[in-house]
């Protein structure tokens, strides 16, 4: 960039090099350096060696000087010599001033070139800044990404831990089967007959040890909470969404239902995607309107509370009737005993690997919670348990394997902080935190197939999972 107007510089200096010694060398050239004008009549010779003379030399009415010059007859103007030698220099003066124009006008042109290749580096620089701005972004971006997929990943852990443990105890069982295989061919090689219906007998007992411990494997004690998955953002503040614990495994249907009351309307999506993507596959207007968010599916129909009531309704899905409704005696409904949040959450169904159970207050209890397990036919109560815990100071709660647990807040910092197994009732304070996410807890239950807890979390529908701590018993244990 600095080579082209180095090269204006030299040009400008050679210019006014040349407009010096043409104004002090010209004059002497054609002999005017020594001219003197007078004012006199006189006659007087400027350079005698030359015959030049002033004939004679006056003023006019404006001032200015009238001389008359005498030249010697012997030499003609044409032939001077200095004429041709000022004649010769002018030309050469001509010649330079055209090659500066020459140069001038490439220098311009130079200039001009400097100019763009000026702009047009300013223009690159200011590219490569916003390509490295861009790169700072991508790689924030991709490393952001990568980040929430660590996050996903994360609450893998525990069931990956959980598997193996559970793991261990089928390749025992698998290793046991072998040595019974082994024993009954070394029988059968060996004394050629057996009595056959005593090594049944033998395979039933081990084939019922193993369906009983398969049964154990599914309860366990809540020990950790992991997550949250952010399944999708919808709806209000307040609602529910949730999947049928006792479907089968191709079975994969979601229900949505939005609000705490003065709505009828059910949504169904047939998988998560669906949901996910917003693609309904049914809606089902019901008959009533519920009240709070504690609804919950079960073996193919949905148990809910109706509004301004303490009557439990069973809706099917297939049919699109009421097969049942009964009143839940003594529970208080409509903001008189519920959860922290409010909402009209008096009463919470719920279902886990025991079956159906209702949590509620009542006036006998002293408004503390209630724990009820109905006949999911008939929705009569089957046994009922009063807990010393108040049902206005609970943010939350879910069962699992019979046993309820109960959070102390719906706000952040919430924790589960107090669970009542109905096996022994007894209880215990617990300290087994989780995040929330999203700062306003509406909905949170336990889904037995997905081993997960279902939760609406300030407009957002996301998973925890939930790590079990399992006690597997044997003949032998007393």
């Amino acid at each position: 960039m600095s080579s082209p107007l180095l090269k204006l510089g030299a040009v400008l200096s050679t210019m006014a090099m040349i407009s010096n010694w043409m104004s002090q060398t010209l004059p002497s050239l054609v002999g005017l350096n020594t001219t003197r004008i007078t004012t006199s009549d006189t006659l007087t010779q400027i350079s005698p060696k030359e015959g030049w003379q002033v004939y004679s030399s006056a003023q006019d009415p404006d001032g200015r000087c009238i001389c008359t010059v005498v030249a010697p007859e012997q030499n003609l103007c044409s032939r001077d010599a200095k004429s041709r030698q000022l004649r010769q220099l002018l030309e050469k003066v001509q010649n330079m001033s055209q090659s500066i124009e020459v140069l001038n006008l490439r220098t311009q042109r130079d200039f001009q070139y400097v100019l763009k290749m000026e702009t047009q580096m300013k223009g690159l620089k200011a590219k490569f800044r916003q390509i490295e701005d861009d790169r700072k972004t991508l790689m924030t971006k991709h490393f952001q990404e990568l980040k929430e997929k660590m996050d996903e990943l994360l609450p893998l852990i525990p069931v990956l831990e959980q598997y193996r443990t559970d793991a261990k105890l089928i390749t025992q069982f698998k290793e046991e089967i072998r040595n019974l295989s082994t024993v009954l061919t070394g029988i059968q090689e060996e004394i050629g007959a057996y009595d056959y219906e005593e090594l049944h007998q033998r395979v039933l007992n081990l084939e019922t040890r193993l369906r009983d411990c398969m049964k154990k494997l599914t309860c366990g004690k809540l020990m950790k909470i992991t997550g949250p998955i952010t399944v999708k953002i919808s709806g209000t503040r307040f609602g529910a969404w949730m999947t049928d614990p006792l479907a089968s495994e191709k079975n994969n249907r979601v229900w949505y239902m939005d609000s705490y009351t003065n709505n009828k309307i059910v949504r169904e999506y047939k998988s998560i995607a669906d949901f996910v993507s917003g693609a309904e596959s049914r809606t089902y207007n019901l008959p009533f309107k519920w009240a709070g968010t504690n609804h919950v599916v079960y073996n193919g129909s949905l148990y809910f509370n109706k509004y301004q009531s303490n009557i439990i309704i069973k809706y099917s899905f297939d049919t699109g009737r009421v097969l049942a409704q009964r009143s839940l005696e003594y529970a208080g409904f409509h903001n008189v005993y519920p959860y922290t949040w409010g909402g009209f959450s008096d009463i919470d169904l719920m279902a886990d690997e025991i079956g159906l159970w209702a949590v509620y207050a009542t006036n006998q209890n002293a408004g503390n919670i209630v724990i009820s397990q109905l006949n999911q036919d008939t929705l009569e109560v089957l046994k009922s348990w009063s807990t010393g815990y108040p049902k206005r100071s609970a943010g939350e709660s879910f069962m699992i394997c019979g046993t309820l647990y109960v959070t102390n807040s719906h706000l952040t910092g919430a924790k589960v902080y107090y669970s009542y197994s109905t096996k022994t009732s007894t209880y215990e304070y617990t300290d087994i935190p989780f995040h929330n996410q999203y700062f306003h807890i509406s909905m949170l239950d336990y889904n037995a197939r997905d081993r997960a807890l279902y939760a609406w979390n300030n407009g957002h529908q996301v998973l925890f999972n939930v790590t079990l701590f399992h006690v597997i018993k044997t003949e032998d244990d007393t």
